[in-house]
């Protein structure tokens, strides 16, 4: 079963070649895995009828009881019957009905053979998860099918609806799935009807979600609106998915599971209601339109209506009745669709009201949508006649609200014949007034597939009691009453001939009075279920507008005050009903006084954060916060983390001070006093809150802290710090996930900055950094040193780039005498820290550090200078470093496994090499190329924006430089700076 069903995807992905070298004669070779299917399942019908099974299973999620599990009883071998015979027999109707220079051709070829593995898949399916997945992949296929003609917004729009409307019934049928199997404690159908669970609450609110998917899929009122639109699709997907397959879904799940659920309150009632108010709108609405493909979408809208009555019912005749009257409309609505497609390509019309004397002209095509109309109408001796027959006599003996169903499905069933008569008039009878339609011949391929539906449809009426064992197979999962009926072509006259009798003679009256019924429907016509899906949309779209609106207010002080109040409502919330405070045990105040005192200037610089005015002083205020974190760190014994508190401050604080330089000096804020003031106590109340949170925390612990254990491991193994141990041994997944966020976020952040890149006349890009170009103190652009020119050796390279207004001596004597012992720190931090304070994070921070301080005393070109490679390169060698050490644990099996090397060299002694060292040298690489970018995009940057304004301010003065708009006078690629 499974090769089957994944023999339609292989060969679907080979549809692309396959057509291009054969065309349209390519469906005929895409044929065969649906061919395949048809023929094992009519190889396993004799043991299937019989009440055996075909199973087949592979353990897919064994913690969660999900299995990929296929399963071929009685019902499924009708559905892999009607799936992949009328699938094959579609594909090969393609070959004609297509040509070779059809745009799009063989997505359209591998995806409707996708979706008939899809299907297949389905209906087959024995486990609720992969039923699921499989109803989601048809939905997704038949959204590319109906929009095949992505050029016509029709199509468009039709495909997105279809889309919309089965997903949200899907995704509230996973949620009924998932609560089924929390009930029952096992996903698989076929345990779940073998011991049905008892009726609870929980059950009927999870078959009520399911009725939800099943009702959505197959366009049962209010979900039907989808499925006329589809008719925008091409007509063999009208054909397959919209008579045969895919709105076969919901039925088919309804079926499935009416045997475990037709005793609870929830299941029958809406379907009974639900389904009779389809029949009667559907059928209702094709009696007033003119396209012969509508005729027939609003036709199949009305089938289904009655076939989730009979399929919902939940008796042993009905059942019976149901799975007949399936395999009837597969087999005259399928060859109408056909038909349909036939005289579209013969005529280039479906307007009924245009199409006149098409009978004379194709006579084959006539015979055999007449022979398929005779079976939609219910006319002896064709399969639907049987079928009807079957529903009328077992909903006669029901109860009360059969009574009423079988009163509306009679009123239904004159409908179905009156417009059964409408198509076939409007399709091939002359009409007065209208010229005869002109018609190209129709070859005996084109007409094949559609005639042997019909043929079956004639067959199986007079043979249709050799079909009831396998029917009869799946209807005793009901209560078998003691006279069942039997499926026969003529059970004599009685009371189901007379009610058939009175829906032919109402059919053929509607039909006669055509013009009347037409005015009539228009006149009291409600709205269509489509515009008011439009007014819908058009509605949540104008609501998510106001929405918008009221919440993105584009202040940044409002996104972070209604964070803080959600926050502190949820935590006094907590706080309140938990009351962790009693009984509690109070944490120290402190390790000792020197905490109390740093932990109260952190405060008194916090507070003072909400009285400035100047930005600086908000950002020193803020820093010297978190400054005070890192030593109440070192005062706690945590010199790791101090260290790395203090490199990200001191980071962190030059890159807003570099920002800052674009930015007014003072806040300007709008706002009114007693709006400032107000926030203030929002501010307070949520850190207090966070800090009795903390405190409640703290004083809850009951278990024995895991640092001694660790410590002890740790110690185990040679090493004496823990947390880098952590970090790149334990749990250096983590650490590898989070380093490379940092560098999508760095990555994403100056990709920001940087919109564009300067090329030269050549088209070659030019690194800017690595231009030597500076202004003088009078704003003019003077050229500067190059790499290459001679010049007398100053503290810095590029110090001559300076204006000299710009320069400190004193500053930059001591970067050139600090530059290399920070980097030498930064490697010592880098190789210590298994057993000192160190690690790969806060190596690159210090190294990074160093960068920036070259950068403040030299400028841009100073940077430029320290680190002539593109900070890109540093960060992607250090994931790469990261990476690579995570696979090279596999040579053992096991990804990040660490390994040790011991070894002597002359001078040093023994030394060992670890993964882990080399996994930190990658987290060193990163946040070095992390801080250098940032400092880029933020400093130079910055610096060549102030450069510009200062050039564009004296520009024309004494002709002394002369620019064009959007140039900059520093750039020699745009031909500034050289003081002519």
């Amino acid at each position: 079963m499974i090769a089957l069903v994944a023999a339609h995807f292989v060969l679907a992905m080979c549809a692309k070649p396959l057509v291009r070298w054969l065309g349209t004669r390519a469906f005929l070779v895409l044929a065969l895995p649906p061919l395949a299917a048809t023929v094992w399942a009519v190889a396993q019908l004799g043991d299937t009828a019989e009440g055996a099974s075909t199973d087949w299973n592979w353990e897919w999620i064994p913690a969660y009881e999900v299995s990929l599990a296929l399963r071929l009883d009685a019902l499924s071998e009708l559905m892999v019957l009607l799936a992949a015979g009328i699938g094959t027999l579609v594909l090969v109707y393609c070959v004609r009905y297509f040509h070779d220079g059809t745009r799009g051709l063989s997505r359209f070829a591998g995806t409707l053979l996708a979706f008939a593995g899809a299907m297949l898949g389905l209906v087959l399916a024995d486990d609720l998860i992969l039923l699921y997945v499989f109803w989601e992949i048809t939905s997704v296929l038949s959204f590319l099918l109906i929009g095949h003609g992505s050029e016509y917004k029709q199509n468009r729009r039709s495909a997105l609806q279809a889309l919309t409307v089965t997903t949200l019934g899907g995704l509230v049928m996973l949620v009924g799935f998932l609560m089924l199997g929390h009930v029952t404690g096992t996903y698989r159908i076929s345990e779940i009807l073998a011991s049905p669970p008892p009726s609870s609450t929980l059950l009927e609110i999870a078959a009520l979600l399911i009725l939800c998917g099943a009702f959505s899929k197959s366009a049962i009122w209010p979900f039907s609106m989808w499925l006329p639109n589809a008719m925008a699709a091409p007509t063999p997907v009208s054909a397959y998915l919209h008579a045969a397959a895919m709105v076969k879904a919901g039925i088919y799940l309804v079926a499935r599971l009416t045997p475990a659920f037709g005793d609870l309150s929830l299941w029958r009632p809406p379907i009974l209601v639900l389904g009779c108010a389809t029949m009667l709108l559907g059928g209702w609405r094709s009696l007033r339109l003119h396209d012969l493909k509508l005729v027939l979408a609003y036709g199949t809208v009305s089938q289904l209506g009655f076939l989730i009555v009979l399929a919902g019912d939940g008796k042993y005749d009905v059942g019976l009745a149901a799975v007949t009257m399936i395999l009837a409309h597969a087999v005259f609505k399928a060859p109408l669709f056909l038909v349909t497609g036939i005289i579209d390509h013969a005529t280039c019309t479906r307007d009924l009201r245009r199409l006149s004397g098409v009978g004379r002209t194709l006579p084959w095509v006539a015979g055999t949508a007449v022979v398929a109309a005779l079976s939609m109408a219910a006319l002896p001796p064709m399969l639907g006649f049987a079928a009807k027959e079957a529903a009328f006599e077992s909903l006669l003996e029901g109860d009360t609200p059969d009574l009423w169903a079988l009163g509306v499905i009679v009123v239904g069933s004159a409908l179905t014949t009156a417009y059964s008569l409408r198509f076939v008039w409007g399709a091939f009878a002359r009409k007065t007034g209208v010229p005869d339609t002109p018609a190209q011949k129709v070859d005996g391929l084109f007409l094949g597939p559609a005639a042997i539906l019909a043929v079956c449809g004639l067959v199986l009426g007079p043979g249709v009691s050799s079909a009831e064992e396998l029917f009869a197979t799946y209807a005793a999962q009901y209560t078998v009453p003691a006279n069942p009926y039997h499926l026969a072509l003529w059970h004599g006259f009685g009371t189901a001939l007379g009610l058939s009798v009175v829906a032919w003679v109402a059919g053929v009256l509607l039909f006669l009075a055509r013009k009347e019924v037409r005015t009539l429907s228009r006149r009291i016509a409600w709205p269509t279920a489509d515009a008011v899906y439009g007014q819908v949309l058009l509605g949540l779209e104008r609501v998510s507008l106001q929405v918008t609106g009221f919440v993105q207010r584009g202040s940044l002080s409002v996104y972070l005050a209604v964070t803080l109040l959600v926050m502190l409502a949820g935590q006094l919330a907590v706080l309140v009903t938990d009351q962790p405070w009693d009984g509690a045990r109070a944490p120290a105040r402190w390790d000792s006084p020197l905490q109390g005192a740093i932990a109260v200037l952190t405060c008194a610089a916090a507070l003072m954060c909400l009285t400035v005015s100047r930005r600086m002083k908000g950002v020193v205020l803020a820093g010297l916060t978190g400054y005070g974190a890192a030593l109440l760190f070192v005062l706690q014994g945590a010199p790791d983390l101090a260290l790395t508190q203090f490199g990200v401050e001191t980071v962190s604080m030059i890159v807003f001070i570099l920002v800052l330089r674009r930015m007014p000096v003072h806040f300007e804020e709008s706002f009114s006093p007693w709006r400032r003031w107000a926030r203030i106590p929002v501010a307070l109340a949520s850190s207090l809150v966070v800090a009795v949170a903390v405190w409640a925390a703290a004083s809850a612990r009951t278990a024995r802290p895991d640092g001694e254990p660790m410590v002890t491991e740790v110690a185990h193994h040679g090493l004496k710090n823990v947390v880098a141990t952590i970090l790149v041994d334990l749990r250096s997944w983590d650490t590898m996930g989070e380093s490379a966020v940092l560098a999508a976020a760095a990555v994403g952040v100056t990709s920001l900055i940087f919109l564009h890149r300067r090329t030269d006349s050549a088209g070659q890009e030019i690194p800017y950094d690595r231009t030597i170009w500076s202004l003088s103190s009078r704003g003019v652009g003077r050229p500067g040193p190059g790499p290459d020119s001679t010049r007398e050796r100053t503290w810095l390279a590029a110090g001559r780039s300076l204006a000299p207004e710009h320069r400190s001596v004193v500053f930059e004597v001591l970067a050139r005498l600090i530059f290399h012992p920070i980097l030498v720190l930064s490697v010592y931090l880098l190789f210590c820290a298994e057993n000192l304070p160190g690690g790969g994070f806060i190596g690159g921070l210090v190294a990074g550090v160093a960068l920036i301080v070259r950068y403040l005393a030299g400028g841009r070109f100073e940077l430029a200078e320290a680190a002539p490679r593109q900070p890109g390169l540093f960060t992607g060698l250090g994931l790469f470093v990261m990476t690579a050490v995570a696979l090279l644990g596999l040579i053992d099996g096991t990804v990040l496994h660490a390994f040790e090397y011991h070894g002597h060299l002359p001078l040093f002694g023994e030394y060992h090499l670890a993964t882990p060292v080399l996994f930190d040298f990658g987290v060193y690489l990163l946040v070095l190329g992390v801080v250098l970018d940032i400092v880029r995009a933020l400093g130079a940057k910055v610096d060549r924006q102030i450069e510009r304004a200062a050039a564009e301010g004296v520009v024309g003065t004494k002709g002394v430089l002369s620019t064009r708009s959007g140039e900059d006078p520093t750039d020699p690629a745009t031909g500034g700076g050289d003081g002519r």
